[in-house]
Order: structure tokens, then sequence, then C-alpha cells
């Protein structure tokens, strides 16, 4: 069941020891009132943390070998850190290898955001989402992936930390956080993937192939969220491939797609539901949206009014015209 923790420490003893997929040793090198939070977030697969602390320190840490740890500044405005030895900043994302010792030196307050897991795990969502099986290093090692792609990680990883923060329940509730899961893996993988060997790309007679698998999958789950790692994996196509395809069969990518068709999915079920035991709320996170001010706009720009109006509205009544841009 998905679960979230938020700690507060004065003690860097107490703080190195609630840190997981990890021994730390952590030596505090600048005076002062020692102050640190850690935010835990478990959802199915993926374990998340934030950490805070408030002085200079060392640290040293003995990756757990059962689980592929991706670690990287909270905020592009976190001053560089010195990791085993080099300079690293913001935007710059730490490959841990499993079972491997590193070290990091900091001159101030820090915080640093983590991600983690099995290596199992890690090797079938490259394969789903980036075509190609990531293996999960021995070897620590540190990688520059795309700004656009390492912003995007950093944002769905900082927005989990806050909903679970602000909203637990709502974290607790299976669809959302198999959503926010899905989100978060689908980032980590393209920024550890890289860009895919050339030459792999289908022809017309493939992608049309993909596309009925695509359809035919999506139509035998007319009802439910669909995830695109989870359609990856079953169709038999990577990310790229079936972003290609949908390009040239729709004219948008299949995550567009795929949000417009749960838009319409949470739409047809706001009109057809019972105002006095259905909540615009249930019905949204029901269908995968997570980000309830963000429906609601979207929503309206999409249908021409707020979800609230969808579910108040009798049945057979007239609706408005989408707004259009």
């Amino acid at each position: 069941m998905p679960q979230s923790h938020f700690l507060t420490f004065d003690d860097p003893y107490a703080y190195q020891a609630a840190v997981r997929a990890a021994e730390v040793d952590l030596l505090v090198t600048g005076k002062g009132k020692f102050d640190a939070e850690l935010a835990q977030i478990d959802l199915d697969r993926l374990w998340m943390q934030q950490g805070y602390d408030s002085l200079p320190r060392l640290a040293r840490a003995v990756s757990d070998p059962r689980r592929a740890v991706i670690e990287f500044a909270s905020v592009w405005s976190e001053m560089p850190t010195q990791y085993d030895g080099a300079e690293l900043s913001a935007g710059e994302l730490v490959v841990g290898g499993l079972g491997a010792v590193t070290r990091e030196r900091t001159t101030g307050p820090h915080r640093w955001s983590a991600m983690s897991l099995t290596p199992d795990d890690l090797a079938a969502a490259g394969t789903a989402i980036a075509g190609r099986e990531l293996v999960a290093p021995r070897e620590t090692h540190v990688i520059k992936p795309p700004e656009g792609r390492m912003a995007r990680l950093m944002m769905l990883h900082g927005r989990a930390v806050q909903l679970a923060r602000v909203a637990p329940d709502m974290l607790a509730l299976p669809s959302v956080a198999r959503g926010i899961e899905q989100e978060l893996v689908q980032a980590m993988i393209w920024c550890l993937a890289g860009d895919t060997p050339a030459g792999t790309r289908p022809h017309a007679g493939q992608r049309s192939k993909v596309i009925a698998k695509f359809e035919d999958y999506l139509a035998a789950r007319q009802y439910e969220p669909a995830y695109l790692a989870e359609i990856c994996t079953a169709i038999g196509a990577s990310e790229r491939t079936l972003r290609t395809c949908c390009h040239e069969y729709f004219g948008m990518g299949p995550t567009h797609y795929l949000w417009l068709r749960r838009m319409h999915q949470a739409r047809r079920a706001l009109l057809g539901a019972e105002p006095q035991t259905t909540t615009v709320t249930a019905v949204a996170t029901d269908h995968g949206f997570w980000e309830l001010g963000r429906f609601s706009v979207d929503y309206r720009q999409l249908f021409g009014e707020l979800p609230s109006a969808s579910l108040r509205r009798p049945a057979g009544q007239a609706r408005p015209a989408p707004v259009r841009d």
C-alpha cells in the first residue's frame, strides 16, 4: 500500500540512520545547530526520498545492492557539492552502483532527492519505455541528462513530495499513487537512457501494426486509465517507436493522446454519475488525475465548463461548446 513519512531531526546520527537504500555515515563540519528533514514515499515499485540538512557535512554512503538508486539536487538553485572528489552541479544525476561506496561533501545547507527501483524493475522499465534494457551499474557514475528531461524529473519528484506533505490521504489512493509512479518512472528512465541507437525506427508496415496493437489495447480497457509504460510493455514497442507512430497517425504524441482519452473518460463518468453519491475528486483520481486544480483548469479549457458543472447537469441538458484557443 502506498505510504509516506515526514521526519525531522536535530541529531545527525538519527538522520543518517533513517536514510534508506544506503548505509550512511555523516560528519558535520560546520558550526551551529543541526537541523534535518527527511521525506520518504513508498509506491508499488518506486521508493522516493527528499532530504535537507542545515550544516556543511561529509557523508560516506554504501548503497544497498538490492536497489538501483539515482540522486540529484532538489532545485536548480542548489549549490554544487563535491562528489567523490569532483564537483556535482544541479542538473547532474548520480547513478549509484549496486553496493558501491561514495563520498560527498557539502559547504552549506543542502537539499537532495533520490529514487530507486530494484535492478529487475529498472531493466523492465528501460525495455518498456526506451526500447532497451537498462542494467544497474556496479560502479557509481554521474551523467548530465538533457535539461528538459532533468527538469521534468525534478518537477515531478517535488510535486509528489509536496502532495504527500499536504494531502497524504490522496497519495494513499491506489489510482493516484499509480499515476504518480508511472510518470516518475518514465521521467527517470528517459534521464538514464539517453538517445536510443540509430536505425531502430520501424518502417511503415511495422508502424501500422504498432498502432493496431495500441488501439486494441485501449479498446480492451475502454473505461480504465492507461499508462504509457504498461502499454509499451503490452504491445512490445518502445516509447520512442510508439511516439513516432502516434505522430504519424494521430498528429500528436502518445502522452497527449492518452491524456485526451482520459479527459473524455472522466467527462463521460461525470455526466453519467449521481452528484449525491459521486465527487469530482473521486472521478478525477479514478481516471489518473491527481493534480485536482490542474485537472479543473484543463477540463474547463477542453470542455467549456468546470467538472463540477458536468457532474450537476441533469441528463440530456444542452452542453456548452468547448473553449477554443
